[in-house]
């Protein structure tokens, strides 16, 4: 066909009048129900939106519930450690307190033991304060003994004086010197009665007086306690001790510048005084002896000078008390 027969066509058909009125109404609705149907696609579309929102708010809240089980989770886990510690806190507390009680216990009688032991020096103390003139009446002369003095220490001619010279001497090696500790004993050894002597500690920072029986060790470093044989005080640096079991701190009134030391070998007593003014040190009490004893000397090293005066055995002489 032509396009002029298409045109009369369009033409007749437009001209046309309408067959009835079903047609009339057909015509005219269709733009309505296309409109609808249009309608109902944007409305699918919306309703698509909302769900996929919905969707995304359910995650969201998923998410939220996971992370705060997570967190009570991790509280609840946080507690029971918490309330595991505290339990081994109180436990630890009891154990404490058990060990708190036991030492105040022991504190307590170690403060009887001192107690017991102050009292018994401060009886001894009054009772040979009284005896000064018949203990001194036992002086006996002491004389060191150059075969057991250690190689370091000087003596002088008359045996009456040792210090620490530094430097080892050339002296013959025998049994019964101190090989390394500067030690020396006296010449004169005792096996009953009563004998005192005196030793100016004057100008000395370090020194150790006293007893020792004749089986000591004498080799290497060895230990100055009664236990091996040596009933002994000394002075370290300003601190007076007792070199009992475990050492015993001395509170002094002065610092001694001569130290008497008196022996009751049958009596089993050492005791030590400040010789000038008569003033109690320490006793040594109960004491078993069955061997021999003899005056024991330790001027201890120089010390670069600073403990270089020497241990002199002095005159024994009587002064009156203070």
């Amino acid at each position: 066909m032509s396009e002029g027969t298409y045109e009369v066509a369009d033409a007749l058909y437009v001209n046309r009048p309408a067959r009835n009125t079903a047609e009339k109404i057909y015509m005219n609705e269709v733009p309505g129900r296309s409109q609808r149907r249009a309608g109902h696609s944007n409305s699918q579309d919306n309703s698509g939106g909302h769900h996929c929102c919905y969707k995304l708010a359910v995650v969201l809240v998923c998410v939220l519930l996971l992370a705060v089980t997570i967190a009570l989770r991790i509280t609840t886990l946080k507690i029971k450690d918490l309330q595991l510690r505290y339990k081994n806190l109180l436990e630890e507390k009891d154990e404490l307190q058990v060990h708190c009680n036991s030492m105040t216990a022991e504190k307590a009688q170690l403060s009887a033991m001192t107690g017991e032991r102050d009292e018994l020096q401060r009886r001894l103390c009054v009772l040979e304060s009284h005896d000064m003139k018949t203990i001194k009446q036992h002086a006996v002369d002491v004389t060191l003994d150059r075969d057991t003095a250690n190689p370091k220490l000087i003596l002088s001619a008359d045996g009456k004086q040792v210090k620490d010279g530094d430097t080892r001497q050339n002296v013959p090696d025998t049994p019964k010197r101190f090989n390394q500790t500067v030690n020396v004993l006296g010449k004169e050894g005792f096996s009953s009665g009563k004998f005192y002597y005196e030793v100016q500690v004057k100008g000395k920072i370090r020194w150790s007086l006293g007893v020792a029986k004749e089986s000591i060790n004498r080799e290497g470093q060895i230990k100055v306690r009664p236990k091996y044989g040596y009933w002994v005080i000394r002075l370290r640096n300003g601190t007076y001790a007792a070199l009992a079991g475990p050492s015993v701190p001395l509170s002094l009134k002065g610092k001694p510048q001569r130290v008497g030391v008196f022996v009751d070998y049958d009596a089993g007593l050492v005791s030590f005084y400040d010789a000038d003014c008569w003033h109690h040190i320490y006793s040594f009490t109960r004491v078993s002896f069955t061997e021999k004893i003899y005056p024991f000397f330790s001027p201890s090293v120089n010390g670069g000078g600073r403990n270089s005066a020497p241990l002199i055995i002095s005159p024994v002489y009587i002064c009156p008390i203070k």
